[in-house]
């Protein structure tokens, strides 16, 4: 049996050593790590751009306001004499013709009166016929007093009381004349108000409104009151807006417009400027004037009140190249949350254009804007071409998600 000799111990110096090297090698090792981790934290992520292209299309600027729509003449059908309501015939949405009846107040008080003048007019052309009569005695009485005068049958003072007579009797006459046409007069009158109590209608049209029922009582006194409301034509409407007096100086007549009603949702009328009516309103010291919109109704879907959302279209150009407006916005790195695109027409902008996977600056003289798109005057541009709207710094695929429907370029 041998027995394997034992090593030797290991001097302290040489342990220190030893301790030493794998100090340097965990220094080493940790001086790496922290190298390899300065670098992952400074590296620049890539730059993914988000683009649209250049289209041709059209540019409108418009006008937000709201409105009524309203039949474009409403007739108010009242009453020039009181009384009781004794029929109708017309209700709401009633198609009624010119002279057509729709209601009819009580005639007897009204007959009455006509009768009444009709009995002072016979009194009165009664009364003609007898001064007429008294007139031709007058008359023949004078003449004779007359002849008998040459003669010194009668005296003076005789054919002076004759002639005397004939003048009282030619102004009595006169004056049954004129009360003969004062009576007549008043029987015209009375027949007047007695065919007021026939309500008839005085146009063509349509009952909007009906404010009446039989043995309703109706005062003319004070005011006329309002029976029916008749709109002459619903095939035709019009929209009256409301524009503020900061938006009022670019709105003429004929511009184009196009509305919404709450009744037909995502349903669009056109419509047009028919009148910038130069009368003011104020509300709550707000000055707007109101701006009618002719609109054809010939389906008969508007109604009278409907509220309406208006667009007044103030300019427009069609066909033109434009580009969107976060185009003219963009600008790289950290002056892209600053700068902003010149606004006014002629105004000098520019756009970056993605070619070749970088973004390259290209001027331009913008025009007419609607906020969504810009009209360019001049500039190296083509249809089709990317300009750039945003940039995303990090994952490409998560950004284009982002970003649908728009176009993702490097």
């Amino acid at each position: 049996m041998s027995v394997t000799p034992a090593a030797p111990p290991r001097s302290p110096r040489g342990r220190a050593r030893l301790l030493r090297i794998v100090a340097g090698l965990a220094a080493l090792v940790l001086a790496l790590a922290l190298g390899l981790a300065w670098w992952l934290a400074r590296r620049a992520p890539a730059v993914h751009y988000l683009t649209q292209p250049v289209t041709r299309g059209d540019v409108s600027r418009s006008i937000h306001a709201t409105g009524t729509v309203n039949p474009v003449l409403t007739v108010i059908v009242g009453s020039y004499v009181s009384g009781v309501i004794q029929s109708q015939s017309c209700d709401f949405n009633t198609r009624v013709r010119k002279g057509q009846l729709c209601a009819r107040i009580d005639p007897r008080p009204y007959q009455t009166v006509v009768d009444e003048n009709v009995a002072q007019l016979a009194v009165a052309r009664a009364q003609l016929d007898k001064d007429r009569a008294a007139l031709e005695y007058a008359r023949i009485n004078e003449r004779r007093q007359t002849s008998l005068i040459g003669r010194g049958v009668v005296s003076q003072d005789v054919v002076d009381a004759a002639r005397n007579a004939l003048q009282q009797a030619r102004a009595q006459l006169s004056l049954d004349q004129a009360t003969v046409r004062e009576r007549e007069a008043a029987l015209e009158a009375a027949r007047v108000n007695l065919g007021y109590t026939n309500i008839v209608s005085p146009v063509d049209g349509t009952v909007v409104s009906r404010n009446v029922t039989i043995g309703q009582t109706v005062a003319a006194s004070f005011q006329t009151p309002t029976l029916f409301l008749i709109a002459t034509d619903l095939t035709r409407m019009q929209v009256d807006t409301n524009v503020s007096e900061s938006d009022i100086g670019s709105v003429h007549d004929e511009d184009p417009a196009r509305f919404t009603v709450e009744a037909y949702p995502g349903q669009s009328l056109a419509a047009r400027v028919v009148q910038v009516r130069q009368a003011p309103q104020s509300v709550q010291n707000v000055i707007t004037y109101d701006v009618v919109l002719g609109v054809d109704n010939a389906r008969l879907l508007l109604k009278p009140g409907m509220t309406a959302t208006v667009d007044i279209v103030t300019a427009q150009r069609r066909g033109v190249l434009r580009v969107p407006d976060q185009a003219l916005r963009f600008e790289p790195g950290a002056q892209a949350a600053t700068s902003g695109a010149a606004r006014g027409a002629g105004a000098t902008s520019r756009v970056w254009v993605l070619r070749d996977g970088k973004p390259v600056a290209v001027a331009l003289r913008i025009g007419l804007d609607d906020d969504s798109y810009a009209e360019v005057l001049s500039g190296q541009l083509s249809p089709g071409e990317a300009v750039i709207v945003g940039e995303q710094r990090g994952d490409a695929g998560g950004s284009a998600r982002a970003a649908a429907p728009l176009r993702l370029g490097m």
